[in-house]
């Protein structure tokens, strides 16, 4: 039986993760502080015999060494994300993104664990305008996350080189779905959006609505991840891929579209009007990616295309908010 080491386990991501590594017969260690994740998100896996949960922060380096003790793979998915509370707290966001994934490649080294996998970012591409984004090309961070995101992948690429390790990032690109949280100030807009239509309040969207997004369903992430951690192709490890779809929607046709699928179940929130405010710093324009690297090293197709997503995790949301 295969170990992996899931940090933030018990946040949106990871907790899908340790799901489906458990249905699969994997044991799974889950490490979290429960700073942005949440308990009920792994309930259910507590009671299990291949099941464990370690409560605590990466930026604890012998917590770090404890939880990757034994470990065949390790999925980090650890880290403060949004781009607003970067730019309200870089101090905090560098502390967990950059110390914290510092700690998690040493105790990997020192543990001698097979493989690194770890949560890259799309806002890596900064203010490169290419379209679609490609992986050997990026632009300058427009946030204090976007660099801690763009640290990470230099960091472990001089860990591949220095210290042999096989590490692949995974360029998540707005991904959304089941378990993403609605709530708190710093909610990803597609669940913020849900919840205000659900209530009838008018989602806000920042600027006119015409910045583009590649959202990307949670599957289509689990499926990176299981194909980055079992791939045997040596060209496919120590590399970054986009983890996306190859879509592009609009802010306005992502709002439209929710509205509509939320309608379904409660007429009354076609008439609740969508309306615009003032653009926010450091939002990256557009944002569509190439995944043909993700296909042809790693074998990568994505199984739900933005519509087909956006039914499914409205589906959830109706049913367990």
């Amino acid at each position: 039986m295969k170990k992996i080491l899931i940090t933030g386990g018990a946040g949106f991501i990871g907790s899908n993760l340790c799901d489906y590594f458990i249905r699969k017969g994997y044991e799974v260690t889950c490490l979290d502080n429960f700073s942005t994740g949440f308990r009920h998100h792994i309930e259910p896996l507590l009671p299990l015999p291949h099941f464990t949960l370690i409560e605590g922060d990466i930026r604890d380096l012998e917590i770090c060494r404890k939880a990757c003790e034994g470990q065949d793979f390790i999925l980090h998915q650890a880290a403060l994300g949004s781009v607003p509370r970067s730019i309200h707290d870089p101090v905090t966001t560098n502390a967990v993104n950059v110390d914290g994934f510092l700690n998690m490649l040493i105790a990997t080294r020192d543990s001698g664990v097979k493989r690194f996998i770890y949560a890259a970012s799309s806002s890596t591409y900064g203010d490169s305008e290419i379209l679609p984004k490609v992986e050997e090309v990026i632009g300058k961070p427009l946030s204090p996350y976007a660099v801690t995101k763009y640290v990470n992948e230099l960091y472990a690429d001089v860990f591949s080189k220095v210290y042999g390790l096989e590490c692949i990032g995974l360029r998540y690109f707005n991904v959304f779905g089941r378990r993403q949280n609605p709530n708190g100030a710093y909610a990803a807009v597609i669940p913020k959006f849900v919840i205000q239509l659900m209530n009838h309040e008018s989602p806000v969207i920042n600027g006119a609505g015409d910045y583009s997004r590649d959202f990307t369903y949670i599957d289509n992430v689990i499926q990176m991840n299981e194909r980055a951690m079992l791939t045997e192709n040596p060209e496919a490890i120590n590399q970054v891929y986009n983890t996306a779809v190859g879509d592009q929607t609009t802010i306005q046709q992502m709002a439209e579209l929710l509205r509509s699928l939320l309608s379904a179940y409660d007429p009354e929130i076609t008439s609740v009007a969508i309306k615009h405010g003032p653009l926010r710093t450091g939002d990256v324009p557009h944002s569509k990616a190439s995944i043909e690297k993700a296909k042809k090293l790693l074998g990568y197709s994505p199984t739900h295309r933005f519509e087909e997503g956006l039914k499914e995790a409205v589906k959830w949301y109706w049913e367990h908010l």
